[in-house]
């Protein structure tokens, strides 16, 4: 129960510091026979760093639920 709240509150500090991700997909523009024509079309994918705070208090109470037992 000790490694899940340490590393869940580890989860959360990532979290906290990193509020956003870029990455690419292909995307199939044309496609005609053997000529195929591709792009690499962009997605962003933020969150507020409020949703890692919760994971580190959930992470916290973890820790504290296994201490009592």
């Amino acid at each position: 129960m000790k490694k899940t709240g340490i590393v869940t509150i580890i989860v959360g500090l990532v979290l906290t510091i990193v509020t956003a991700i870029t990455f690419f997909t292909k995307e199939k523009v044309v496609d005609i026979g053997k000529l195929e024509i591709t792009s690499n079309k962009k997605h962003h994918l933020t969150w507020s760093p409020l949703i890692g705070v919760a994971v580190m208090v959930v992470g916290g109470g973890i820790l504290l639920v296994s201490n009592k037992k």
